[in-house]
């Protein structure tokens, strides 16, 4: 019984310090790194907890993994659907921007009380003679409604009413998806994935029934 009480007793008097810097932790039993040979603790056993110098090893396959998604963003600043201000006029920032310009040239429904209105540049079918028109809408009105809307300001002709006639769509001015025509404005906006901007860009064109939106929305959003 002396005996193991002097073994238990010099194995609680040993500990295994942590080299990790500034940490404090023991082990009564060593925890040794297989890579870089160093004693640490439990906390910091994994070769990122402990800034493993072996761990260099693995960063040429980073270095590879970060080349791979450098060179798809040089790819994409090439593509036709990048160019141009799609992507910062579509911003948050840049929309609050080019609201401030909106609203001092934007046509729509003068009876709408200012904290209502939604203002976009509305970019309307191909060969129609305007490329763009700035237009504020009331932030509680459906797809529907904005469609029907922006097409007398821009004295498009609107069949939606004819089954079997091309439709006029509004659609996303990222993605090109038509947007559904029963959410509303604010739906829309505070819409988390992809949302539209007060002060942003919306496509107007004509789809056919089983077309879910436009294709290359680059050749719409050009300057106006």
């Amino acid at each position: 019984v002396s005996l193991r009480k002097d073994i238990f007793k010099s194995v609680s008097n040993t500990s295994y310090l942590c080299s990790f810097h500034d940490c404090d932790g023991k082990e009564l039993l060593p925890v040794v790194c297989p890579y870089c040979q160093k004693n640490v603790c439990l906390t910091h056993r994994h070769q990122d907890d402990h800034e493993c110098e072996k761990l260099e090893a693995h960063k040429p396959r980073m270095s590879a993994t970060q080349q791979l998604v450098k060179q798809i963003v040089e790819s994409k600043k090439g593509a036709p659907n990048s160019k141009g201000r799609r992507g910062a006029r579509n911003s948050a920032t840049a929309a609050k921007v080019a609201l401030m310009k909106l609203k001092l040239c934007a046509t729509g429904d003068k009876s709408l009380p200012q904290s209502e209105r939604i203002h976009f540049q509305v970019f309307l079918p191909k060969g129609t003679k305007d490329r763009c028109l700035p237009m504020y809408f009331c932030s509680k009105w459906s797809v529907g409604k904005v469609v029907d809307f922006a097409s007398s300001l821009a004295s498009l002709k609107n069949n939606n009413n004819i089954l079997t006639a091309k439709k006029l769509r509004l659609c996303h001015p990222l993605s090109g998806e038509a947007l559904k025509m029963e959410l509303s404005l604010e739906s829309l906006l505070s819409n988390t994935e992809s949302p539209l901007y007060n002060g942003g860009d919306v496509i107007l064109e004509y789809l056919d029934n089983d077309s879910i939106g436009v294709k290359y929305t680059s050749a719409y959003l050009t300057e106006c």
